[in-house]
């Protein structure tokens, strides 16, 4: 254990807001900070935030290090939630004390140009540290997501830590419900979709999570989601009702899904997905379908219409296309759901009429 001493300046930010800026060697700051990678452990629970590695960068990174020349400006942001003690000097002026014991730092921006380093030979290069003080893991995941966004972070990444983190703004918590649905679908052991949604710590996954968040999201904002959104239990009933959908889809249309991708199916295409998801908002509300059975019933309607693999969509008279001609754009997507949702509203009405002359 090694107890690290900065003379550091202190700045003046928002309410109740620890932040300083220091110099240090970078073999000093891997002592007592950790590059946290995303990932998830046994039960499907978010751990970490930081990307993965990107080698071809790390390398330029050090080819640039080895030249006697370099600089490096930009500061490696820190953020701790416990392990430092701060001293106030005059002014701006404090003395920082980090104790490395189970490295108490989170590196938040700069673990490119940190892992960079952990592979040089350069030994006494220094480079700013911009270090702040968060009250909670929250907090510190908060300023992540905030930090990184002007920057290409993964927008995958972006979602999955979403769910994760409270206090965002607006745009990012219109998405948090849905990134915290795609996320319980993808690794709740009882899902049908468990494993087969693509996400950051998911890369094996075929099916874009994005597309799963639209059928939230349109569900939200004019489906059963909003329906159910008032009752307590409501992200569990939402999720028992997406996950029978999804069950009932991969039994109806298995030799379109079992071991498809993209490119051979539009059925797990995005435009297929999302397009689907209409398809289930119809049955829930005209045709008060709930579970497997009920969907699975409600289905049978496309089985001999479709062309997810091969054949020719006869959208109208005038607009025919190959089965793969259809795109993940807005516009194939509303003509797809448009298509589909006609025939299945035209089977429930005639399976109605039947019922009422039966009766």
């Amino acid at each position: 254990m090694t107890i690290f001493k900065f003379t550091a300046i202190k700045a003046s930010q928002g309410v109740g807001s620890n932040v300083m800026s220091f110099a240090a060697r970078p073999q000093d700051i891997l002592q007592f900070a950790e590059i946290e990678r995303v990932g998830r452990n046994e039960n499907g629970s978010l751990r970490g935030f930081q990307r993965h590695q990107i080698s071809s960068h790390i390398k330029e990174i050090r080819d640039y290090l080895s030249r006697a020349d370099a600089i490096l400006p930009n500061p490696i942001v820190i953020a701790f939630t416990d392990g430092v003690k701060v001293v106030n000097g005059k002014g701006n002026v404090v003395e920082i004390e980090i104790d490395s014991k189970d490295k108490p730092g989170f590196v938040v921006d700069g673990q490119q140009r940190l892992s960079a380093f952990s592979s040089s030979s350069v030994s006494n290069f220094e480079v700013f540290v911009s270090a702040m003080i968060c009250k909670d893991y929250n907090e510190l995941r908060q300023q992540f997501v905030l930090i990184n966004n002007t920057r290409p972070l993964p927008k995958a990444l972006i979602y999955e830590l979403l769910p994760t983190v409270d206090g965002l703004p607006d745009r990012y918590t219109a998405r948090s419900f849905a990134s915290k649905m795609v996320e319980r679908l993808n690794y709740d052991s009882t899902s049908s979709l468990r494993g087969q949604i693509y996400q950051h710590t998911n890369p094996d996954g075929i099916i874009r999570d994005t597309s799963i968040q639209k059928i939230v999201m349109n569900s939200s904002s004019d489906g059963l989601i909003r329906d159910l959104v008032n009752q307590t239990d409501f992200e569990d009933r939402t999720f028992s009702i997406i996950n029978n959908y999804f069950t009932a889809v991969q039994e109806v249309f298995a030799d379109d899904w079992d071991g498809m991708t993209p490119r051979t199916s539009r059925l797990v295409h995005g435009a297929g997905i999302v397009a689907m998801g209409y398809v289930m908002e119809v049955l829930y509300a005209r045709g008060d379908a709930h579970s497997v059975e009920d969907f699975s019933n409600g289905l049978q309607c496309l089985r001999n219409v479709v062309h997810w693999r091969e054949g020719t969509w006869k959208f109208s008279e005038d607009d025919e296309r190959a089965w793969n001609a259809i795109q993940n754009t807005s516009g194939d997507i509303t003509t797809l759901s448009n298509h589909l949702v006609r025939i299945v509203k035209r089977k429930l009405r005639v399976t109605k009429r039947k019922l009422a002359k039966a009766a």
